[in-house]
């Protein structure tokens, strides 16, 4: 199902529905080529809507939280605001005191990307980030497509080409609330990694890979999310996947994390392509954001977001986000929603 949400800067912001099985039904907003509404069922069957987000279209064009967007140019922290790319320095747009966030003021959260295919079960966008836009080099042509495919999974499927050496890190912010309301720090997480990247204070990575063993980044073994908090803020926090393995590794996705309400049995499970993953427990969110079910609260949800690792351009050491002509960007996500049965161990 296709509508009209209203108008913004002069384009017209339209949603689309796509349909599942089991209660599944997802809402993607064109405007930011963003997730909006998510409604999956818990182990009674019945469905809520699990996505944060926001009433009417002005709530969503006023955000500074990037609930639900594709994020980019390269997402999440660059620090000092640029990078060295072939001897050429470098400078971007600063959203974030002296760095850069999720591709600056103006990135791929607020474009108004255009629906290219619309089917049921899948929507693919399109949008275009020309050269030296928020400081980036390369015309980027982008297309995020949302697929609920033959196994009831939701697949995120991000890619770009450019027509000259940039980087790209695109990323999904949707924040999940597995009981679709209240608090989620007595939810469930489990996380696939064994090392994190530890930051500073401004929340720029350090440089160094580091063990999670003894430290409250240690997800292995799944635990309620406030269970064991590094600070009053929560987590905010780059963690270092394992190697793909098991029946989807000839996609090269690997495991990267599952959560949980122990309520309602409602869970997700999330495979990807990218070696890092972005665990943001709601931390900075407050009552001041008016959500679609009342004021968005403190840790009112949290955020997943597969990627390469933080301020990659400015860290030889880690994966390489390098795009170069001729070459693909691709970043998949693929999500299961199976509800978890009482007393069923994960």
């Amino acid at each position: 199902m296709r509508r009209t949400a209203g108008e913004l800067d002069g384009h017209r912001v339209e949603t689309v529905t796509l349909t599942g099985n089991a209660g599944l039904r997802i809402d993607i907003m064109t405007y930011g080529a963003r997730l909006v509404g998510l409604e999956v069922a818990g182990r009674d069957g019945q469905p809520a809507d699990i996505a944060l987000g926001y009433r009417d279209l002005d709530a969503w064009a006023a955000s500074t939280t990037y609930i639900g967007a594709t994020c980019g140019r390269c997402a999440n922290r660059i620090g000092g605001a640029g990078f060295v790319l072939d001897g050429r320095e470098i400078r971007l747009d600063r959203n974030e005191g002296a760095n850069t966030l999720h591709g600056g003021t103006q990135g791929f959260d607020r474009k108004h990307w255009q629906i290219d295919e619309a089917t049921p079960r899948a929507v693919s966008l399109t949008a275009v980030s020309e050269a030296g836009e928020m400081g980036f080099p390369g015309r980027m042509k982008m297309r995020t497509t949302y697929r609920i495919d033959a196994q009831n999974r939701l697949r995120i499927e991000m890619e770009a080409t450019t027509d000259a050496p940039t980087v790209a890190n695109i990323v999904n912010h949707a924040y999940f609330n597995l009981a679709g309301t209240g608090d989620v720090l007595g939810q469930m997480l489990r996380i696939e990694a064994g090392h994190y990247t530890p930051a500073d204070a401004a929340l720029i990575v350090t440089g160094e890979i580091r063990a999670v063993d003894g430290t409250a980044f240690d997800f292995r073994t799944a635990r309620p999310i406030g269970l064991q908090l590094p600070g009053d803020a929560g987590f905010d926090t780059n963690f270092c996947l394992s190697a793909p393995t098991g029946p989807l590794a000839g996609e090269m996705l690997r495991f990267a994390a599952e959560a949980w309400d122990p309520g309602s049995g409602r869970r997700l499970r999330l495979w990807t392509t990218e070696p890092g993953l972005q665990f943001y427990s709601g931390g900075y969110l407050d009552d001041s954001l008016p959500g679609k079910a009342g004021a968005i609260r403190r840790f009112g949800g949290f955020a997943l977001e597969t990627q390469k690792f933080p301020d990659s351009p400015n860290r030889p050491q880690f994966p390489s986000c390098r795009l170069d002509p001729g070459r693909t960007y691709r970043h998949v996500m693929l999500f299961d929603f199976t509800p978890q049965e009482a007393g069923t161990p994960s």
